[in-house]
């Protein structure tokens, strides 16, 4: 059968993407592949990629497995009741008996507990599973003839955790951590009784981001061994590991605008001014996520007809969510798509357990790192290891039992961010040994939701993907000792300059996440009104914005140069400046470096060329953020040092991405090598938008949801 993708709307300003990416026509023929990797074969039917009829591989619970849970639940307890002295039991014997009706007591409890309708689910979820938890406890330790002994509900809570603690422990030593089999029957049952649940031949799609994951991390991190699942994918020839570039900005929020909604246009940077309104726009805001989505949705979500959002900026129009930031307000009301993780009782216990366990990692890392004196080395303190934990561990957890949730409902599309790998790196570096753990562990939970297709009641095929890379280098703060918004402060006429605004995107969107999903109010949001302002610097990784607030429109080079003299010369001629962007009244967008000149408009160089350090596609994506509404007065970007890979960031980051430069760039691209790929490079979130809605529509047809065979 012959399969083609659909054309590409065009990135706006930019030659190189005028062009539709043309695919390859391709001949898919059925391949057999064993079955849980995330692949079905491939057969004929319409005009779309066909399927063979989909038998699903029945669930069955594991005897011997089950004996050896039981037995680490019995070691689990016995070990509690050592070390608490409010928690007793009588022998060996009288622990195997607990861990077995704590066992059934979990079996029936929690899932009635998650079944309860409750506004801000996350949070009070997460307190209704630590007492249901501690409920079982003293339940088990109520019934007659009970071997176990708990002396009230603290004791039962700190039974609980180090039960979780010493259970997480022994499972891993004896390998039967990732047996799913109980979690997946609870959530086909929850997805049967709900009447959500969708039985079909027709394939469904689950597209899995790591946030900030290059393409050139990720081949190393495959070959090193840190990325065991995805390297056995591509050494099977189930999938292929291709690039894609994005755009300038190279952020989350750009690049899933383009990717979710299909359109990225004028958003310059992760944070900008709309100067008519002195306004500042953040990507990570949850009023500006939902006006950024306001002005891009067009109904051509990626995730329209029936997909789901999980731990993402954008919805992409899906009609399901979890911690979506455009979308929170939906988290103050009851949502049903927490049921499935807080159904099993181990799950908020387990998650407590390892968060306390990576903030420890963080503090043990950063001394670690302050001892042998790494440089570059970024700031770790304050609320960044608690900031690590949650996102590595809470957020993660959640966003995984969402997608096995949904994969067991049969939705036809799903689109999940991982975003552990892209916050350690900012702060630990691009390929040290705690940020590849971090990968590690993304990668087995990858290879945990490939496993789990099988027994979907639907084929799956699961796509992996970055939104962008990261660079790495000592920032600019450290290397001259101010900032940039010193060095534009100090070369001015005249006017005072607001101090840098800078911050990790995470941060901001998890927090926020976080305080909207559990009702609590944490500190106001930054002051986002600029109109007192008279000059604003913001840091977006190595790309500078420059506001000059006294005109409520873009200033010329002309009227920047009678005004501040000095101002352009003295951030072009910087050293570690690699590249400053303004329009000119005469000539266009024009590109200043320390020893040239570029003129975009006619593509002319005098003197040096201060973007050949960079890609051959840079001038286009310049040319291109030239022509956003809100671009900047004065867009500076790093120099790039290509020997040494490194470049430097604005904001005290010190792998950073926002630019251009380096492999912040090359983003990644997993996926199955039986779906059509372009003929072209993919250049910019836009195409690559083109590209998996393409493979969505060729797997499911026009209506790209897939008509069930039948509901259950």
């Amino acid at each position: 059968m012959l399969t083609f993708c659909p054309a590409r709307r065009p990135h706006p300003t930019s030659s190189c993407r005028q062009r539709p990416v043309a695919c390859r026509l391709a001949r898919h023929e059925t391949r057999p592949t064993e079955a849980g990797d995330g692949m079905s074969g491939v057969g004929e039917r319409g005009r779309h990629i066909g399927v063979r009829p989909w038998d699903a591989v029945p669930l069955r619970l594991q005897p011997l497995r089950l004996l050896v849970k039981l037995i680490v639940g019995a070691v689990a307890v016995y070990v509690a009741a050592w070390l608490l002295p409010g928690v007793d039991v009588t022998g060996p014997g009288g622990a195997l008996i607990a861990a077995a009706v704590i066992g059934a007591l979990n079996a029936l409890l929690p899932p009635l507990l998650a079944a309860v309708r409750l506004p801000f689910t996350l949070a009070l979820g997460f307190l209704l599973a630590i007492a249901g938890d501690a409920a079982v406890l003293l339940i088990a330790a109520e019934l007659p003839g009970s071997s176990l002994d708990v002396d009230g509900v603290l004791a039962a809570v700190l039974a609980g955790l180090i039960i979780a603690a010493v259970s997480i422990a022994l499972e891993v030593v004896l390998g039967v951590n990732d047996d799913d089999a109980y979690t997946l029957r609870v959530m086909q049952r929850i997805a049967r009784r709900t009447g959500e649940r969708t039985v079909t031949d027709v394939p469904g799609i689950v597209y899995l981001e790591i946030d900030g994951l290059a393409l050139p991390v990720l081949r190393r991190a495959m070959r090193d061994g840190s990325a065991p699942e995805m390297a056995r994918w591509v050494a099977e020839g189930t999938h292929r590991l291709d690039e894609w570039e994005c755009d300038l900005s190279s952020q989350t929020g750009a690049s899933q605008a383009g990717i979710l909604l299909g359109s990225n246009h004028d958003i310059p940077a992760f944070r900008w001014v709309e100067k008519e309104t002195a306004t500042m726009m953040t990507c990570s805001a949850p009023p500006d996520c939902a006006e950024l989505e306001r002005r891009h949705s067009s109904g051509q979500g990626l995730l329209r007809e029936g997909g789901a959002s999980r731990g993402n900026l954008l919805s992409g129009e899906a009609e399901r969510m979890i911690l979506t930031i455009s979308r929170l307000e939906a988290e103050k009301k009851a949502n049903p798509d927490y049921r499935p993780y807080l159904a099993n009782g181990f799950n908020v216990m387990r998650a407590l357990v390892l968060f306390i366990w990576e903030v420890a990692l963080e503090y043990t890392a950063s001394i670690r790192a302050k001892r042998r004196d790494v440089r570059p080395r970024g700031h770790r303190g304050g609320a960044y290891p608690f900031l690590r934990g949650g996102v590595s561990v809470v957020v993660r957890d959640l966003v995984v039992h969402s997608v096995l949730a949904d994969m067991m409902a049969g939705r036809p599309a799903v689109y999940a961010t991982f975003s552990g790998y892209d916050e350690v790196a900012h702060h630990s570096g691009l390929e040290r040994a705690d940020t590849l753990e971090v990968l590690r562990k993304i990668d087995q939970q990858i290879g945990r939701i490939g496993r789990a297709a099988r027994y979907a009641p639907r084929p799956y095929r699961i796509v992996v993907l970055s939104d962008h890379g990261q660079t790495q280098g000592a920032t600019f703060k450290q290397r001259n000792g101010y900032g940039l918004d010193d060095l534009v402060r100090r070369s001015l006429r005249e006017g005072s300059v607001a101090p840098l605004r800078a911050g990790d995107e995470n941060d901001t969107a998890v927090a926020r996440a976080f305080e909207e999903a559990t009702g609590r109010t944490g500190k106001k949001r930054a002051k986002n009104d600029v109109s007192d302002e008279d000059v604003v610097v913001m840091g977006s990784g190595n790309l500078g914005l420059i506001y000059l607030m006294e005109e409520r429109r873009r200033l010329t080079r002309e009227e920047i140069d009678e005004r501040h003299p000095d101002l352009l010369p003295a951030i072009s001629s910087h050293p570690h400046v690699g590249w400053v962007l303004v329009r000119s009244a005469e000539h266009g967008p024009v590109v200043l470096g320390p020893r040239g000149t570029r003129y975009l408009a006619d593509d002319r160089v005098e003197g040096e060329d201060p973007l050949a350090p960079f890609s051959p596609t840079a001038a286009d994506h310049l040319r291109r953020t030239d022509g956003f509404p809100h671009a900047a007065d004065i867009t500076v970007g790093s120099f790039y040092d290509p020997q040494l890979d490194e470049g430097c960031a604005f904001e005290e980051l010190i792998c950073f991405h926002g630019g251009i430069g380096g492999p912040q760039t090359r983003a990644t691209l997993l996926h199955p090598v039986d779906l059509p790929y372009p003929d072209e490079p993919i250049v910019g979130a836009e195409t690559l938008h083109g590209v998996l809605w393409g493979w969505r529509a060729a797997l499911q047809g026009d209506g790209a949801a897939g008509s069930p065979a039948a509901s259950a």
